[in-house]
Parts: C-alpha cells; structure tokens; sequence
C-alpha cells in the first residue's frame, strides 16, 4: 500500500460496516460505539475514510465542530471552553482509527493531511488521547503529527483520564 494506491474520500453509508469493525479493532484506543450509537456519531460529523486500490476502507477520521450539540462529549465540552478562552478557532478529531494492515503504512498522517486542508481556514485541530488507560502509541503518533499538549482532564481517578492536543493549521 502506498499513497498513490490509497484515495481519500467523504464517508458514504456504504462505508459503515467497515467503519464500525475498525472503530470495534481499536477499542479502548477510540471509545466503543454500539452501531446505533456510532451512526450518531459519524451524522454529526465530517467523516472521511481513507480506501485502498481495491476499494476497501482503511481508515477514517470523524471531525466534530465546536457547538454542535448533538454530540454530547464532555471532551467537545473542555475544548469549546478552551477555544473560547483562548480565542483560537478549532475543528475536533472525535476519532481517527484503521484497519490493522494500514497501521504504520502512513495512513493516518494521510487522513490527518486530508483534515489539514479541508479545515485550513481554522486555527487549529484538536483531539484528545487517553491517559488512563493509557494509549502511548497514539500519544507518540500524535506528537509525530505536529500536536501539542494543551490540558488534560480527570473523568474517573484511576480509572478514566484524557491529554488534549492541539497542532496549528495556519
């Protein structure tokens, strides 16, 4: 797999059976998602999938806008609070994940390059990566991207934490 063998596109509903069992694969890395709960999910937001030669989805990437209600994430929440004290426009990266055979085939800087351009006119992209339990791999993936760590935030102590990360657009 390369990147001329690799086409980034919108999401279509064709796509979700896919979508679902690599969400499914990368559980506790993304939250796990029910299918009703994840079609929510993936109709609030901006959903590009990255597919192969053979028309087979090997990633994809959800981004939520600031505001948007529907989406009840306490993460979107401590980000919108962010942006509006800092003034620094955003879109959120509810979840980036991929098919095992994509991973370290420069898929996900792919998706992430894809959500550069669509969103340049922002001033940054946002996400957060679990602390606890802990997702040093998507920490380290992260940093590699350009993210930096701007807060973090306690749900359950001991049980359930989260770094947030911001990397500038422009």
């Amino acid at each position: 797999m390369t990147r001329h063998t690799l086409t980034i596109r919108d999401y279509a509903p064709g796509d979700f059976e896919a979508v679902f069992a690599i969400n499914e694969a990368s559980t506790p890395g993304v939250s796990q998602e029910s299918q009703e709960s994840l079609r929510q999910i993936l109709s609030v937001g901006i959903c590009r999938v990255a597919v192969g030669a053979d028309g087979k989805v090997m990633g994809f990437i959800n981004l939520v806008e600031p505001g948007t209600l529907a989406y009840g994430s306490d993460n979107l929440r401590w980000l919108e609070a962010w942006q509006e004290k800092t003034g620094r426009t955003q879109i959120y990266v509810d979840r980036i994940a991929l098919a095992e055979a994509a991973r370290g085939q420069g898929v996900g800087p792919m998706l992430y390059e894809d959500a550069y351009r669509i969103f340049s006119d922002r001033d940054v992209i946002t996400c957060e990566v679990n602390t606890l339990p802990d997702n040093p791999g998507s920490h380290r993936f992260h940093k590699r991207c350009g993210f930096e760590p701007i807060g973090e935030q306690v749900f359950k102590p001991g049980e359930k934490a989260v770094a947030y990360y911001a990397r500038a657009l422009r």
